[in-house]
Formats: structure tokens, C-alpha cells, sequence
């Protein structure tokens, strides 16, 4: 009688896991990214930022970063990051819009976005936070 094999452990299976590290558009959440750029930028969002965090963070993978003009802009750019995570199907966890704050944050899992007014993206400074993480070219994502 033959002996069977031993149950593989789940700390065996993510030993054996492939690594995090992707181009654009190989996986779905790179896919997502390149979507959600797109549509930032197609709405005008300033100085945009996509920063892996995913070997810095247990609550998300990726931080996108953008700046909007105004309180109007910061909301037209939700709502059209909204409308791309809608028809993607992704799972929102959270948005938080408090009115005026000048900082709306949605987190869709393994993306968290920030937008932010110009001061208050000078005033939390969210890539110094986040120094360590890797910095994916805006170029790249936008082709």
C-alpha cells in the first residue's frame, strides 16, 4: 500500500509563493493601478504617485498619491476614481470625505488612494512617511 504524501503546511505554500514584484498590467491590481492613473490624470489630479508599499504595509500593497487644485476638484476626482473601481468590480473599503479637510482617502484593498489640496499634500508630506517604498514610474503605468 502506497503512504501518502504529507499535507503541504500554509507556511510551506507561502514560502513557495511567487514574489510580489510585477510589471504594470501582469496582474489585476497592476491592471487597477494603470486604470486609476489613467483616470486621474485624465481629470487633471497634479503630481501623481504610485509607491509600493507592499513590503512596508499589512493594509494595502500600493499608496497612489495625487494633488487637486481645489475641494471641487478633490471631489471630481473621487467620483471618477469611484466610476473606475465600480467597473472594475473592486472592493471598496472605505472612503473618507470629510468636507473640507482637504484629504479624501479611499481604500480599495490592495490600493489606498490619497488626494490631497497643495497644502495638505505639503503639510503630511506622504512620500517622506513612506520614503522606503519603491516608486513606480508614472511612464511605464500611463502607456
Amino acid at each position: 500500500m502506497k503512504a501518502k504524501a504529507p499535507k503541504k503546511t500554509s507556511a510551506v505554500r507561502k514560502a513557495k509563493a511567487p514574489a510580489r514584484v510585477a510589471a504594470p498590467a501582469d496582474k489585476p491590481t497592476e491592471k487597477l493601478i494603470k486604470l486609476i492613473v489613467q483616470a486621474l490624470d485624465s481629470k487633471k489630479a497634479e503630481d501623481l504617485r504610485v509607491l509600493d508599499v507592499s513590503k512596508l504595509s499589512s493594509i494595502t500593497d500600493y499608496l497612489v498619491l495625487a494633488t487637486g487644485t481645489s475641494e471641487p476638484h478633490l471631489r471630481a476626482l473621487r467620483i471618477e476614481l469611484e466610476r473606475v473601481l465600480d467597473d472594475q468590480q473592486a472592493r471598496i473599503l472605505a472612503v473618507d470625505t470629510t468636507k473640507g479637510s482637504g484629504w479624501t482617502v479611499v481604500d480599495a484593498f490592495e490600493v489606498m488612494v490619497h488626494l490631497f489640496t497643495p497644502e495638505n499634500r505639503d503639510k503630511y508630506r506622504m512620500e517622506l512617511l513612506w520614503r522606503d517604498a519603491v516608486a513606480l514610474p508614472l511612464a511605464k503605468i500611463l502607456k
